[in-house]
């Protein structure tokens, strides 16, 4: 699920990892855009009618204002799903693998240091998050009747019970 107009790259920015992860997986991707709530929701009662369904949430301003719509709906659909945002997982998502927001406030603030002591931002290199933080959400898990791999919860930064 991704919003073409808020995504990174208009929405291609993950298409070829997500596209090589399907064909890892032997499983169709299909790609939906969306760009209203009526698109969210015509787009998870859809997933969640075909079964042995999931879904991916592309991590975008949209999708992230849309978060508490997205995991209801896929809750209601009964569809494991997977979010670039924390919150998501926080608020009743499945599985959320992110950014640590946390790490990169904190390394932002050398370049802040750096600027202030006269360095021309655009000189300073572009850097890309460091961290990411998986967290697994077991109450959704046992709600979708799933079972979650136990080196999945050894992996977690996370496990929400």
């Amino acid at each position: 699920m991704v919003n073409p107009d808020t995504a990174i790259l208009r929405g291609t920015f993950y298409l070829r990892a997500f596209e090589t992860a399907a064909a890892t997986f032997n499983v169709e991707p299909i790609i939906t855009k969306v760009l209203s709530v009526s698109d969210i929701e015509a787009a998870t009662m859809a997933l969640g009618q075909q079964p042995h369904s999931g879904l991916i949430v592309a991590p975008d301003t949209f999708t992230l204002t849309h978060a508490g719509l997205i995991t209801a709906l896929a809750a209601r659909h009964r569809l494991p799903a997977v979010y670039g945002f924390r919150q998501s997982a926080a608020i009743g998502g499945l599985i959320s693998y992110a950014p640590d927001t946390l790490d990169t406030v904190k390394r932002s603030a050398s370049y802040i240091d750096r600027i202030l002591k006269g360095e021309k931002p655009g000189d300073l290199p572009v850097q890309a998050p460091a961290k990411f933080e998986l967290v697994v959400n077991l109450k959704t898990a046992k709600a979708l009747d799933l079972t979650v791999p136990p080196g999945m919860l050894m992996a977690a930064d996370e496990v929400i019970e």
